[in-house]
């Protein structure tokens, strides 16, 4: 199955259409969707495209010579070039004939095991590019090689590119689009437990109940699920297990860098440089109040849903899991489901509110938004606003978002206004939106004000999905 990804096509595309020399870097984590998206591209077009394997040179050779020769013959040949400069010399050559695509999927594997591989790149590009039809694409995995070896400034295939992308897991409504048998609910839930990562969204089944997806995948210790975060972070790091224990910092509470460095026995610099990279791979992202620059209130959370899902309950239940009680570790699970989709849910508004933006529909023209967290002096204690966005220093949108079973009332609405007070925005616009729908009270009380917009969850499904 093949959905999404119509911008990337499209770019690809129209990079395509040139007829004249394109270098394009395509870089993301592992099970993205990255080889996917270049099968597509290159179907039915005149394409060589080879796989990295993480073995020596000698090796990799081998297999690129006879991706290029089966290729050109049809026939699974065993001549090898003498070289990769050899190799890649003859496709370049070929494509001053004629429009060629090379494609090089994993090329840090290539690369790794053939330190020239880089600069004999260059080499040729500076040589051909003028005379060549070739739309070459390194594809790659690492994200940390990818971006120090291929884009940095100091690589030496700097300033050759002429497109990168970096392939992000789906959105919300991108993610709808693989399910026809789930509810809106259940979709919305699915997309908190494995978030947008294709290869995981493959893993759930749409004829089954929610209950049922979870025991079969988290809580089945046969199961590609049950152990994949901790076996992807062995593909991309050198130390798994600070890392490891980094995310386990965060996901049972500690926020702040001392909480973290404190909860996995390290200084503050390292665990700094490991949380890096862990932004660096989409797992861990570092927020700071809404209008804030660098700030003392900036606190981690797990960006990534499955990781985020999978750190929470699964750990603390493996031996239970291990020894076959998915029934069990379930009913631990389950009274905290709720809870774990707050997060969730104030993501999908944030994307509702976006796409209300780019239709030209949403009231503030915002240009960012997100959450905001600081001390009400009135109160004199710590407040939070679920979104803030703003237009201009008099025009601003606060929101709130409410996963739960019960309506919203009307004191949700009013304690939005109250803490929107604490700013001196003169022009406001409210957004309240709510699993559940509202109590007349609260509908009431929008229609007075005139500047509300309540917003029930089965309206964010039907504007995005």
């Amino acid at each position: 199955m093949f959905i999404g990804r119509e911008r990337e096509l499209a770019t690809l595309n129209q990079l395509y259409a040139s007829d004249k020399f394109e270098f394009v870097v395509i870089y993301g984590r592992r099970r993205v969707g990255k080889t996917a998206l270049i099968s597509r591209f290159i179907d039915e077009k005149n394409a060589i495209y080879f796989m990295g394997v993480e073995s020596n040179t000698k090796q990799n050779l081998e297999n690129f010579s006879k991706s290029i020769l089966s290729h050109r013959t049809g026939i699974n040949v065993e001549t090898s070039f003498l070289s990769f400069q050899a190799a890649l010399e003859y496709v370049f050559k070929l494509s001053e004939k004629e429009r060629m695509i090379l494609a090089i999927d994993e090329y840090p594997y290539v690369a790794r095991s053939s330190k020239s591989l880089a600069s004999t790149i260059q080499l040729l590009i500076d040589q051909y590019k003028d005379t060549s039809k070739l739309m070459l694409i390194l594809c790659g995995s690492s994200m940390s090689y990818m971006e120090d070896h291929v884009l940095a400034y100091k690589a030496p295939l700097y300033g050759r590119r002429t497109a990168q992308m970096k392939i992000l897991p789906f959105d919300f409504e991108e993610t709808c689009h693989y399910f026809k048998h789930f509810t809106a609910e259940e979709k919305a839930y699915i997309y908190g437990i494995v978030g947008g990562t294709p290869q995981y969204l493959l893993q759930m089944n749409d004829t089954l109940s929610i209950e049922d997806n979870i025991k079969n995948t988290f809580l089945n210790p046969s199961s590609a699920l049950f152990e994949e975060p901790e076996n992807l972070l062995k593909q991309e790091v050198r130390e798994p297990a600070l890392y490891n224990a980094i995310i386990t910092a965060i996901a049972t509470g500690a926020s702040r860098m001392s909480e973290i460095s404190g909860k996995v026995g390290e200084n503050t610099n390292i665990c700094s440089a490991y949380v890096k990279n862990l932004i660096s791979l989409g797992i861990i992202e570092k927020e700071t109040p809404y209008g804030e620059k660098a700030s003392r209130k900036s606190i981690y959370s797990i960006a990534d849903n499955m990781f985020r899902f999978w750190y929470r309950f699964v750990p603390e239940n493996f031996s239970i899991i291990s020894r076959g009680a998915a029934d069990l570790a379930y009913r631990r699970i389950e009274p905290y489901l709720s809870d774990h989709m707050g997060k969730v849910f104030e993501e999908i508004c944030k994307q509702y509110l976006w796409k209300l933006l780019l239709n030209g529909e949403c009231p503030v023209e915002f240009s960012s938004l997100g959450r905001w967290w600081g001390n009400d002096p009135r109160e004199k204690r710590q407040t939070e606003i679920d979104i803030l966005a703003e237009q201009d220093k008099s025009t601003a949108l606060f929101g709130e978002c409410k996963w739960t079973n019960e309506k919203v009332d009307l004191s949700v609405l009013e304690k939005l206004v109250t803490r929107s007070e604490l700013f001196s925005y003169s022009h406001i616009q409210y957004y309240l939106f709510a699993k559940s729908g509202f109590t007349k009270g609260c509908v009431d009380r929008a229609k007075e004000m005139g500047n509300v917009r309540l917003v029930e969850f089965g309206d964010i499904v039907n504007r995005l999905a």
